[in-house]
């Protein structure tokens, strides 16, 4: 039975992170004291469902929440520092403050410890998400203790919700572009200046021309997307924002 302790204080713990090489002990009152942080964790990184939604739309969503008063979103698995550092860098996450809890103690404290080895993961954090200002929890949101891994609640959108209701989540764009092209770049500059999250895929091996067209109808580049809307060229989008 997952115990939901919202009311009160997150576990003392020291998680053991390595930055440019160098081990460094980084304990919660560093990451909560005097500060409205979201958490959110889930059963490991890389994680499909992770990896697709869960981690891309709080870091996307990162300004929004800055906005209305966080002053750190960060997420938790059980997992080594050097797992959950390749998984920031492989998922560009800038704005998310990843802490890596491999001997589970901060996830059990949490009451959130549950035995995955039917799936040979052994004990692992169940997915969950809450807000906490100055250390004690205001918020949790507990997804159901259902097969599987359930994926409802602990959300970015539920939480900004929670924190806001009248808060507007940014316009997102895809953007399909090749190294160096100049018209990409120009594109790139628009959009950042319109305050849009855009997610840039690169033409290569694993995204190629035939997949553009498929999407697009055409192979030149840039092909862009917003609100999932095509939109078209570089000089479209231009005429879109006017």
């Amino acid at each position: 039975m997952l115990v939901n302790k919202t009311g009160e204080n997150i576990p003392s713990i020291t998680f053991k992170t390595q930055k440019d090489n160098q081990w460094h002990d980084v304990n919660t009152d560093d990451i909560f004291n005097n500060k409205t942080v979201i958490v959110f964790s889930l059963p490991g990184a890389y994680t499909p469902t992770y990896s697709s939604s869960h981690l891309p739309r709080f870091n996307e969503l990162a300004p929004v929440f800055k906005d209305n008063g966080v002053d750190e979103i960060v997420c938790i698995s059980v997992n080594d520092t050097f797992v959950m550092n390749e998984w920031k860098k492989d998922q560009e996450a800038e704005n998310i403050t990843m802490l890596p809890d491999g001997n589970g103690e901060f996830t059990d404290g949490m009451g959130m410890l549950v035995n995955k080895s039917d799936i040979g993961f052994g004990n692992r954090s169940w997915r969950y998400s809450m807000l906490v200002k100055n250390g004690k929890i205001e918020k949790m949101f507990i997804e159901p203790e259902v097969d599987g891994d359930p994926f409802e609640v602990s959300d970015a959108d539920t939480m900004l919700n929670y924190i806001n209701t009248k808060a507007t989540a940014p316009k997102s764009a895809t953007m399909f572009s090749r190294k160096g092209c100049p018209h990409c770049q120009r594109a790139l500059d628009l959009l950042n200046k319109q305050g849009i999250y855009v997610e840039v895929v690169e033409l290569g091996s694993n995204v190629t021309s035939r997949s553009l067209r498929a999407v697009s109808g055409k192979s030149s580049t840039p092909q862009i997307f917003v609100g999932g809307d095509y939109i078209g060229g570089a000089d479209e989008l231009e005429q879109f924002f006017k």
